[in-house]
């Protein structure tokens, strides 16, 4: 998902094929202009998407019960900060810089350019330092930042997982190898040039690369972990609903609203009036897929379960804007109502699946992020201009590799620091065990007459 910096400002999604701007069809701008609407692009749309952040973070304490609401507050905060550290430490370089086939290098550090440093402490710049930095099409930050807003994303997914019944500090030191090794090296398959673009997997916004990834993490994650105190008995599964459904909805409104950044933004371009077309078909896809999350849920939940069910609903608009970001560039919008309504019904079918093999899943991202981001993915196959197999390939080789190093830190942590809190802890609830306070203190257990 980055331009080229050998190449002129270009039109591309991060599974699409690069468009040149300054060729004749697409001369609307200068490059400088062209320069300076690409990392407008990026800024304007990484921040819709670090907004995503505060959705993740309504929806999955919404979906907590009230003693750990505080706790699962804290690990989005956190998340978001220490993947952001990391990305910058490491894990950047890991995705982009000089990518083989498999990898970039371990270099530390990612920084503005020699250009662009010369260009903003020269006393007078010259055309030169000028066209030296505008040759790149973006600013290196504005690149960085659009970046590193995803990664947070991923770690968002498997903290929703696992909430409830994990240690916070060995959660975090997770999202540390999730951010340095884990996500940057899958992903630089296909957006650093490695092999899996050179195959021609297509993964436009993210659907394996971002959402399955973390599905995946979180799968694994939960076999590890274990489910829930009570949640499976003997006696079948026991509902645990979550405190706050408002603020769940709020949250889903939220992460709705950053998608337009999540997808809009990776057409990684704002210079001529191809670009500007391509992302509102991209904003518009986006927005019908999730609708038609929606609707397919309440028809489903009502036929299946005889009520229309709140949270599958909820699940229902993230699981069609989870199927569409592998593909939101399809300019027939009826199909995009189909990739998200398919991916809402999967996700649906997918939640009591995963009780019959008693995997505890607190807010339901395995079926959104990792089911329906599979679905996303062979979509692009099936409706878009990517080869069916080729996409099997991606979508089994970023799984396994996944799942691999994944269960491999889980364990690592599990037979070291240990990663679930203890029985009496998480009846006590995490607010109180992990972070020594509630988050709602004049309803809790330690509440006061005053």
């Amino acid at each position: 998902m980055k331009l080229s910096s050998k190449l002129p400002t270009a039109v591309a999604g991060a599974g699409g094929a690069l468009v040149l701007m300054n060729s004749p069809a697409f001369a609307a701008v200068s490059d400088e202009t062209a320069y300076v609407l690409n990392t407008f692009s990026f800024l304007v749309h990484g921040f819709l998407v670090m907004l995503m952040a505060a959705g993740f973070a309504m929806l999955e304490a919404g979906l907590v019960r009230t003693k750990n609401t505080a706790a699962i507050c804290l690990k989005n905060v956190a998340l978001y900060s220490i993947a952001g550290l990391v990305f910058y430490i490491v894990g950047y370089n890991v995705m982009y810089t000089d990518v083989g086939s498999y990898m970039g290098t371990f270099s530390f550090l990612y920084n503005p350019s020699g250009a662009e440093l010369a260009l903003l402490n020269a006393d007078e710049a010259t055309d030169e330092m000028v066209a030296a930095v505008v040759d790149n099409g973006y600013s290196v930050a504005s690149d960085w930042f659009f970046q590193m807003v995803f990664v947070a994303t991923t770690a968002s997914i498997v903290s929703g997982t696992l909430a409830e019944r994990i240690k916070v500090w060995p959660f975090m030191i997770f999202v540390v190898v999730l951010s340095a090794v884990i996500y940057p090296i899958q992903a630089s398959w296909t957006w650093g040039g490695g092999w899996l673009s050179e195959m021609g997997f297509s993964d436009f916004a993210g659907s394996t690369l971002v959402h399955s990834c973390g599905g995946w993490a979180a799968l694994v994650g939960a076999l590890i972990l274990g489910a829930r105190k009570g949640k499976f008995s003997e006696n079948g599964v026991r509902p645990i609903p979550g405190a706050n459904l408002p603020l769940a909805t709020l949250g889903t409104f939220v992460l709705w609203f950053g998608w337009f950044g999540f997808n809009g933004g990776s057409q990684l371009a704002l210079g001529s009036a191809a670009d500007a077309t391509a992302i509102a078909i991209v904003y518009v896809n986006t927005n019908l897929a999730a609708a038609a999350g929606v609707v397919t849920a309440m028809i489903m939940t009502q036929l299946l379960y005889g009520k229309v069910d709140l949270t599958m609903c909820l699940n229902g608009a993230l699981a069609g804007l989870v199927a569409i970001t592998a593909g939101p560039d399809l300019q027939n919008h009826l199909m995009a109502i189909i990739v998200g309504g398919i991916g809402a019904a999967l996700a649906v079918l997918a939640v009591p699946l995963l009780d019959k093999l008693k995997i505890d899943d607190v807010v339901g991202a395995i079926p959104v992020h990792l089911v329906a981001g599979i679905w996303g993915t062979l979509a692009v196959g099936i409706f878009g201009a990517g080869d069916i197999f080729t996409q099997i390939i991606g979508i089994l080789a970023v799984g396994a590799f996944v799942c691999i190093v994944s269960g491999i830190v889980w364990f690592a942590l599990k037979a070291t620091v240990g990663i679930r809190v203890s029985e009496e802890d998480e009846d006590m609830g995490l607010d109180r065990s992990e972070l020594g306070l509630e988050a709602y203190p004049e309803f809790g257990r330690g509440s006061q007459k005053i």
